[in-house]
């Protein structure tokens, strides 16, 4: 055992391959015998249930026709036919149902042992070919069953005498004739036998002697005449298989093969073990560059080892760089914060402070106007800032899916400009126009309308904002090969570094411009454009030249729209009264928002009436049947809005339901419409707005499609 410790690791490796070998071996012997004596015993199972399902297989077939012949012969007409030998009769019951007999032959005899008369298809063309013997050996037996070699093959014959119905056991009485019925063991008749024992089935000879094989597994059934004596022996033949011979070899190959692995073994650890493991020694030990070098050179893990030992100051690099990285996403994270914090409190400042001023009295009209426009404009970018937030949130989440619709995009892009154009400061020259296409759309394409008019207006309003003089371009081509459209936006701005178009696309990342460029927002617009570009299949890039302007594109699949519209009727329901003071209820749970809807609403001269929760809601309406509109705050207590909406319709469905919430998405929105609401504002409520609404439904119409 110490003799075995202090060897050496070569050593210790080589005395294991040896034992190992040997153990192999004796496992490859011991299954060796095993599958010989499993091959002959499962060969000879094989061929047991193979030999008895053969045989129940034939027995079966011939049950049919037995039985027929049985049924046959004790018939008090075919009696009186061996008698009178009618032949209107025999055609009448025996010629016309022949083909029922699934026999070739049918043969009707006398006593006498003559032919009265017979029937044969087309298979069989001799005339007569059963013995007199054979009706000798029928007398005594009553039925039969033998084959018969013909020239035209080997016939399968059943016989029987004949008797009167009140002897179905064929003991009472004597014999009034011999019926013999006939099949000729044809190619078909073979092949129907194979596709049902999954067998090839022939016919040989006699004296055909069965030898086993490997691959099948062959069944002989003696065919007897009626003298008891093998006419031809009917073969069935099916694959084996299981073939053990296959096995055999293979272990004999893995034997072979394993002496080789033993001599490949030992030169491979002496070359791939035990040297490099002498180099590893030595590099240890001295720190031998040439060893290195060698170890380098190693097949495998060692020369991995080897480059380990190179690679130590590489790998101290990389953990700088990582380190780098690390300590730059932290930055950027708490930078992202700091401008989280400046945007939110920079609006919030102008909110407070400038709230803070309108309690001074002495302030002037305009003035005091001038500070509720900053306080209004300030709670606008304080909303557009926390919608970003939602956004990202959501596109994050994959709460957003795209809302495909026709579209016409030659419309599509006439509104944009028409609504952006008015939007364009005085104080920036700009030149603002629409790309010429010659090649436009005669079709509606397949898109999702909002999410690309939001792109095309994320593009054109940072085009806007880093260019103040020049021009600022949009408009589309089709790509037929590719079978997109493509987008471009254009502008003479002030251009993007090569840094920043790296990460340009990236989350919380802004263009820093120079002093002159008013920066605000998150840095999410272009990263919602992103992935708003993705979500439609598109791809988006950008291209930039410092001072002289940039260029973004994007592309969408280019499918158009195979519905069919149908024009609907509009619904028109008007209100003939006079509109001043109508009854509005209000059902929304927060004070705040209830009293600025109610003070913007009773402007009008209208009398609001409010409910707290869903079901006060359904209640004053049941109560009050004067009430005009309904503005229902979806998020609420008990009921929330649609569960409140939906009771409601039942007892007024036609009562003008408005939804108000703070859920400011597209899809929300598109929600509320597809449930019944007429119209939804979302919070923080616009005065405006609400005004419009109310001149829709006191003064106008509700039209529905």
């Amino acid at each position: 055992m110490k003799r075995l410790i202090n060897l050496n690791t070569y050593s210790k490796l080589l005395l294991l391959i040896i034992s190992t070998s040997i153990f192999f071996f004796l496992i490859y012997i011991s299954l060796y015998l095993y599958t010989v004596q499993e091959e002959h015993h499962f060969y000879k199972t094989t061929y047991n249930q193979y030999d008895k399902e053969v045989k129940s297989l034939f027995t079966l077939n011939s049950k049919t026709p037995t039985a027929t012949i049985v049924d046959v012969t004790y018939w008090d007409e075919l009696v009186l036919f061996t008698q009178t030998k009618d032949e209107k009769w025999y055609d009448k019951y025996i010629l016309r149902e022949f083909q029922s007999y699934e026999a070739d032959y049918i043969g009707v005899y006398g006593l006498d042992q003559k032919l009265i008369n017979k029937t044969a298809s087309s298979k069989i063309k001799s005339l007569d070919f059963i013995s007199k013997g054979m009706m000798s050996v029928l007398y005594k037996s009553k039925l039969k069953k033998f084959f018969i070699k013909i020239p035209e093959g080997i016939v399968e014959v059943f016989g029987a005498t004949i008797h009167p119905s009140s002897d179905p056991k064929k003991n009472k009485t004597k014999p009034s004739g011999y019926f013999f019925m006939a099949r000729l063991l044809d190619e078909s008749f073979l092949n129907t036998l194979g596709n049902i024992s999954s067998s090839k089935v022939y016919l040989a000879s006699d004296d055909y002697e069965i030898t086993n094989e490997d691959d099948f597994v062959i069944v002989g059934l003696d065919l007897k005449d009626w003298k008891n004596e093998v006419v031809v022996k009917l073969l069935f033949k099916r694959p084996f298989n299981l073939n053990y011979t296959n096995t055999k070899e293979i272990l004999f190959i893995v034997v072979l093969v394993s002496l080789i692995n033993i001599f490949v073994y030992v030169y491979c650890t002496k070359r791939w073990v035990y040297n490099p493991l002498k180099l590893i020694k030595s590099i240890l030990e001295t720190g031998n560059a040439s060893s290195i070098n060698s170890l380098k050179r190693s097949d495998g893990e060692f020369g991995y080892i080897g480059n380990l030992f190179e690679e130590n100051s590489n790998q101290r690099k990389q953990l700088e760089i990582a380190k780098q990285k690390a300590e730059e996403s932290d930055t950027l994270k708490s930078s992202f914060l700091a401008n989280l914090s400046h945007e939110i409190r920079t609006p919030m400042n102008a909110i407070m402070g400038f709230s803070d001023l309108l309690h001074d009295t002495n302030i002037e009209e305009e003035e005091r106007l001038e500070y509720l426009k900053i306080i209004k404009n300030s709670g606008g970018s304080l909303v557009s800032i926390i919608e970003d937030l939602i956004e990202m949130s959501k596109i994050d989440a994959k709460q957003i899916m795209p809302n495909y619709k026709g579209l016409d995009i030659e419309k599509c892009i006439t509104e944009l400009y028409d609504s952006i154009k008015v939007t364009i400061p005085k104080d920036k020259e700009i030149q603002f126009y629409i790309l010429e296409n010659p090649d436009k759309l005669q079709n509606n394409i397949l898109t999702d309308e909002t999410k690309l008019k939001q792109i095309i207006v994320n593009l054109i309003t940072n085009a806007l904002k880093f260019t103040d003089r020049g021009f600022v371009a949009f408009g589309y081509s089709i790509n037929k090969e590719k079978e997109v459209l493509e987008f471009k936006i254009e502008d003479s701005g002030v251009g993007i570094s090569e840094n920043y178009l790296k990460v340009i696309f990236d989350r919380f990342r802004r263009i820093e411009g120079d002093g002159s460029i008013e920066l605000s927002g998150l840095g999410l617009g272009l990263s919602i454009t992103k992935a708003y570009v993705k979500m439609l299949g598109g791809e988006i890039k950008v291209s930039s030249t410092m001072g002289l302007g940039s260029i973004f594109s994007f592309t969408i699949p280019l499918k158009f729209d195979q519905t069919v519209k149908v024009i609907k009727p509009k619904k028109v329901k008007s209100f003939y009264r006079n509109y001043d003071n109508e009854i509005i209820l209000i059902a929304e749970d927060d004070t705040i928002n209830f009293l600025l809807l109610k003070k913007i609403i009773e402007s009008k001269n209208h009398t609001v009436l409010r409910a707290k929760n869903g079901q006060e809601a359904v209640s004053i309406c049941t109560e009050n049947p004067n009430i005009s509109l309904v503005f229902m705050d979806i998020k609420m207590p008990v009921l929330d809005g649609y569960q409140a909406y939906e009771k409601i319709k039942v007892i007024k469905p036609e009562l003008p339901v408005i939804a108000q919430t703070a859920y400011s998405s597209f899809e929300d929105k598109e929600k509320m419409i597809q449930f019944g609401f007429i119209d939804c504002i979302t919070k923080p409520l616009d005065k405006e707005k609400v005004f419009e609404l109310l001149d829709t439904v006191f003064m106008e119409s509700i039209n529905k499609f």
